[in-house]
């Protein structure tokens, strides 16, 4: 094993890693000062940080390639390596809302369902009416549990009558319906297919989306997919991303291809000034995109999350948590995530932990994620709370690290995902 110094500046972070590649399993280790000094994309309170590589978590077909190009911090998602940072999260940020990016996204996990009872099953396991999900069509849906409790929220790709993939947010969705197969006694087969995505976001990726494919998806409409491919790269291609921006995401079909996929979309992007990020953090709470585990916990519900359109609980099709759902709509969540709009000092990172939200010194809840919008020039996140002190324009005090801070309950998202202007 190798340990870098502890304060290693950040510039010579890729050298490191990138000499290190050959072997088996290194650690890197980063002091907190260097990190705040030069990216605010890190923790605020760790005196040091590390992530371990090793064959224990797998590793992208891009993973090289963001190596190469600069990714300085991982996160562990979905079982695999997912960068976090490349030039800082308001830099990225920058990118996204003015050019085109494009992100390793390998870790949505894509999970296929297929047989002749396909449909019925995915119906059983999300509260969604999916009678009118036509072949090409994309749905974003929420899997529930028999309380009503989310276990996921996913992209669901419907790619042939009876064969559709589930792209999940982080989390087991795997096993979990996996086991719901197991004694669903359903004519299904659920698999991991060799898929990993290639997100490409910004105002200019329809133009970068043009000249890789010569015109021929320039038609391709929002949460739409087809089958394709790129100088004989096997692709699926769909008008989703977790971004805000337009977006669209480059399914790989073949992982030993993932080096060659990146570099000619790098190539391709670079007149339209394309850069790699992560997924950004300023971008997603603007948007009011919400992140599983923080924004979207195991114990919520549709109706906690304000995410009631996703559930149909009037079809006549059974699906998983129908009367939990059902008893939850008529009495009311006791909780409602809500937007904040936070005062203080601008906020360059988001919490580690749940920050505390209180009114008149009492607990009615935490904030989940939170950051300061350079477009808004405000801090804005989101909360769990109360339902009672959920109303808009209500007023309440975050204690943050720093101290108590005031903020107050808005509407989200701030500003909406973007689309194609058709003529």
């Amino acid at each position: 094993m190798i340990f870098l110094p502890k304060i290693l500046h950040l510039n010579s972070l890729y050298f490191v890693i990138n000499n290190c590649l050959h072997l088996e399993y290194f650690e890197i280790k980063i002091a907190n000062k260097t990190r705040r000094l030069e990216g605010k994309f890190m923790s605020q309170d760790n005196t040091s940080s590390a992530i371990s590589f090793g064959s224990r978590v797998r590793k992208s077909p891009f993973f090289k390639s963001t190596i190469e190009d600069g990714a300085k911090s991982f996160t562990i998602y979905n079982h695999m390596y997912m960068p976090t940072a490349y030039s800082g999260t308001f830099e990225e940020y920058n990118s996204l809302v003015k050019d085109v990016t494009m992100w390793d996204v390998a870790c949505e996990r894509q999970i296929e369902i297929t047989g002749p009872d396909a449909h019925k099953f995915v119906q059983l396991i999300t509260p969604r009416n999916l009678s009118e999900c036509e072949t090409g069509k994309c749905l974003y849906i929420l899997l529930v549990d028999q309380f009503g409790g989310i276990v996921n929220d996913a992209v669901l790709l419907r790619l042939e009558e009876n064969k559709f993939w589930i792209s999940p947010g982080d989390g087991d969705a795997l096993l979990w319906i996996q086991g719901v197969s197991v004694w669903a006694n359903l004519d299904v087969d659920v698999t991991e297919p060799d898929v990993s995505p290639l997100q490409i976001g910004g105002p200019k990726s329809p133009k970068l989306i043009h000249k890789l494919f010569q015109g021929k998806h320039d038609d391709l409409r929002f949460f739409r997919a087809c089958e394709t491919s790129l100088d004989g790269i096997p692709l699926v291609i769909a008008r989703t991303g977790w971004s805000g921006e337009i977006s669209y995401e480059l399914y790989l079909r073949n992982g030993d291809m993932g080096d060659a996929l990146w570099q000619k979309v790098k190539e391709a992007g670079k007149e339209f000034n394309i850069a790699p990020i992560a997924p950004n953090l300023i971008r997603s709470i603007e948007g009011g995109m919400l992140s599983y585990v923080s924004d979207i916990r195991r114990q919520d519900c549709p109706y906690t999350i304000g995410l009631d359109r996703l559930v149909d609980i009037d079809q006549p099709t059974e699906f998983i948590g129908k009367q939990a759902l059902k008893k939850i709509k008529q009495e009311g969540p006791k909780n409602k995530l809500v937007g904040l709009e936070i005062g203080g000092i601008e906020l360059n990172s988001p919490p580690e932990s749940p920050w505390p939200v209180l009114i008149n010194g009492k607990s009615i809840g935490t904030v989940s994620r939170c950051i300061f919008s350079p477009r808004l020039n405000k801090n804005i996140g989101f909360a769990h709370v109360c339902s009672n002190h959920s109303a808009l324009g209500t007023v309440v005090e975050v204690q943050a690290p720093h101290g108590i801070i005031e903020a107050q309950v808005s509407a989200f998202p701030w500003f909406k995902a973007e689309r194609i202007t058709r003529h």
